[in-house]
């Protein structure tokens, strides 16, 4: 499954939002040292009810729009 999502770090709470089929992901981490990818993969685990390993960052590592892999198993 893929999925587009947009990333806001540094927001004032962690939170996922569904609007007009994109994932808006709020997250308190940084954008820096890959701190703002790794909060995204956690929280999207926990959203999705899968496993971290089991989701993949394809397209926009250092952007806010990020395409997201998630591997079925």
């Amino acid at each position: 499954m893929i999925i587009n999502v947009k990333v806001f770090p540094r927001a004032k709470r962690n939170q996922i939002k569904k609007e007009g089929g994109v994932l808006k992901i709020y997250t308190t981490s940084p954008a820096v040292d890959n701190k703002a990818n790794a909060a995204v993969i956690e929280m999207l685990a926990g959203f999705l009810n899968v496993k971290k390993r089991q989701i993949e960052i394809k397209q926009g590592e250092k952007s806010k729009q990020k395409v997201i892999k998630i591997i079925e198993r």
